[in-house]
């Protein structure tokens, strides 16, 4: 690095080694921060540090979805941000926009929070968002600014971004690029922003660390007050990169190790639930992430393990990561497993073409590839619904906060309105989602409103010698059937 600061602390750190304080650019005493992309993560980031004190401008070129944020309604649901959003509006230190001019007048720093989706065509990540904001928000800067990505992107593409800046914004002001990824858990969002477990920050000069240091100040000193700290890891860019998309390589990789368990442990009547249990006392292993069930979904770990593959052949890497190809799979084969314990539960034949469920009410409980939000991206639950609706089977779904957008992504099934409408009359209760809702029902109460009492556990959410009790004949993944 070239400025004397310790590359790995824990804030507070000892006083000759925090950042010298610096002067910001608009003038203000702390550093006004734009948020360009108010999607899940720029919404979250920007309602939050406002939270924290400071002043802040959320832009996006969805002029809808900012009318909404403007009026004090959040687009996604993350408990707890609804509150948030409407207090730091009303006390003036949140706005939104859909004026990059008014941002680069505006800001200090500018976080890009834009998506990085999988391309069409490939498996790639698609940088046109982070391209767009770039090019819009620099040629309006009138003065030095640091623009921070935080959105999830292959290795190289700081660099790159560094090189869009010196092409579009004028030489003389010295805009400088960073890069701090972000690492939200959906339902957690909220914490995560407020109490990061890291900060990892990608940088060059000791004028950007001096302004990152100033723009998570507010982070630091709910930490001091709490009595907690901080972990800063101060690194170069690539491997800024590579933090994001390696822990959730390496997420990715548990969570389909122990689906692959569930295989092995359906083939030979062990129970994956009994070994995840054994294994995880290990400390060197853990216990979390080791649930078997249908397998991983949402916005983040399966396009980002497919983006981390195609860059490391892009690097002449490819054989390091080969591995999670078969992660891929693996994730992939789950879904289709339900399909074959619905066959099986209802005694239809499985053929090469799967089976024939005909006449069949199903009911599958949500839609969301997570509880406690309403993401559906990639969701596993949605994936399954989809493929009992292709055997023929009249398939109705409920979620708790996932219904419109699931219509959107799924409308060839029908919704109901509550667990007790879409189970009534059934043939078989798929649980697809790990809502508490669904995971402390009743089986009694569901037992008098079914047609048939069987029931797919996709999960491991469920008790299973409660449910069994009621009746129900019950299937797990990775279980022995009871």
């Amino acid at each position: 690095m070239s400025f004397p600061y310790s590359p790995t602390q824990a804030y507070p750190p000892p006083q000759a080694q925090q950042p010298t304080p610096v002067v910001m650019p608009s003038g203000a005493q702390r550093p006004r921060l734009t948020f360009i992309g108010t999607g899940y993560l720029g919404a979250t980031y920007a309602i939050c540090f406002a939270e924290l004190g400071y002043e802040v401008l959320g832009v996006d070129v969805d002029e809808a979805k900012i009318a909404k944020l403007a009026a004090g309604e959040v687009p996604i649901h993350e408990p707890g941000l609804d509150e948030l959003l409407r207090r730091n509006l009303a006390a003036g230190r949140l706005r939104f926009s859909t004026d990059y001019r008014e941002a680069a007048d505006f800001g200090d720093v500018h976080f890009i929070c834009v998506g990085t989706p999988q391309r069409p065509d490939g498996m790639s990540a698609d940088l046109s968002y982070v391209e767009t904001a770039v090019t819009s928000l620099v040629p309006h800067l009138t003065r030095k600014a640091l623009i921070v990505g935080k959105s999830t992107v292959p290795v190289g593409t700081a660099e790159w971004v560094e090189q869009l800046v010196g092409k579009h914004a004028p030489a003389e002001l010295g805009v400088e690029v960073a890069w701090s990824p972000e690492f939200l858990q959906e339902g957690f969002a909220v914490e995560d922003v407020l109490r990061p477990n890291r900060l990892v920050l990608g940088l060059k000069s000791a004028w950007a660390h001096s302004m990152l240091f100033a723009a998570h100040k507010g982070v630091f000193e709910l930490a001091v007050n709490e009595d907690r700290e901080v972990p800063v890891v101060v690194t170069d860019f690539a491997t800024a990169e590579l933090v994001k998309v390696a822990a959730n390589a390496f997420l990715a990789t548990k969570i389909s190790f122990i689906n692959a368990m569930a295989e092995v442990c359906e083939a030979s009547g062990a129970d994956v639930s009994q070994l995840a249990r054994a294994i995880g006392y290990d400390d060197r292993i853990g216990k979390k992430f080791l649930r078997a069930g249908v397998g991983f979904g949402g916005g983040c770990l399966p396009k980002d393990i497919r983006s981390f593959q195609a860059r490391a052949q892009e690097l002449g890497a490819g054989e390091a990561l080969r591995f999670l190809h078969e992660v891929d799979l693996i994730n992939q084969r789950r879904r289709g497993r339900v399909v074959q314990l619905a066959a099986e539960l209802l005694g239809r034949p499985y053929g090469p073409a799967g089976p024939d469920l005909s006449g069949m009410r199903i009911a599958v409980l949500g839609a969301t590839f997570k509880p406690n939000t309403d993401d559906v991206r990639d969701s596993p639950a949605i994936a399954v619904a989809r493929k009992l609706a292709r055997t023929g089977a009249q398939v109705g779904v409920y979620d708790p906060q996932g219904m419109e957008n699931a219509k959107r992504d799924l409308p060839e099934v029908s919704y109901a309105q509550s667990m007790t409408d879409v189970v009534r009359d059934a043939d078989l209760v798929c649980v697809l989602t790990a809502w508490e809702e669904f995971r402390y029902a009743d089986p009694n109460v569901l037992g008098a409103l079914v047609n048939g009492k069987r029931v797919i556990d996709g999960l491991n959410c469920l008790d299973q010698p409660l449910w069994t009790a009621a009746g129900w004949e019950f299937r797990g993944m990775g279980r022995p059937n009871p």
